[in-house]
């Protein structure tokens, strides 16, 4: 997997020393940051008690080399009226915020790293296991 996107609970994990994750990442040439998980991330960081550590260590992670950030463009746009209408037909709908998750891994050609089992209802998404 030469290119990966980081969903939050993935991150979390990370900070939390889960070694499957860490593995992932020392093997991937680019590790994508969706501007949706940031947005995840800062929420949860408002709730907890060390909201300036957490926000340090997510800069000092972004600013890293292999690290980009994903905006939301044009192109995610259509993906995520793509991903969302076909899970909204099959009956299988996900978050929305995990909808332009996916449209952003799938517009990166990343592989999202992930511990959610309901991304295996998007159609293409490619997901590390």
């Amino acid at each position: 997997m030469k290119k990966v996107l980081l969903d939050t609970n993935a991150y979390t994990a990370l900070r939390s020393g889960d070694e499957s994750i860490l593995d992932v990442l020392g093997r991937a040439e680019t590790v994508f940051m969706s501007a949706i998980v940031l947005g995840e991330l800062h929420a949860g960081f408002k709730g907890g008690s060390k909201e300036a550590v957490n926000r340090g260590e997510l800069e000092e992670f972004n600013s890293r080399p292999t690290v980009r950030i994903l905006h939301v463009t044009q192109e995610t746009a259509e993906i995520f009226g793509t991903i969302k209408h076909r899970l909204k037909t099959a009956g299988t709908p996900i978050p929305v915020n995990d909808v332009w998750i996916a449209a952003h891994a799938t517009e990166a050609g990343a592989f999202l790293v992930t511990h959610d089992e309901h991304f295996n209802a998007v159609p293409g998404l490619l997901l590390w296991q």
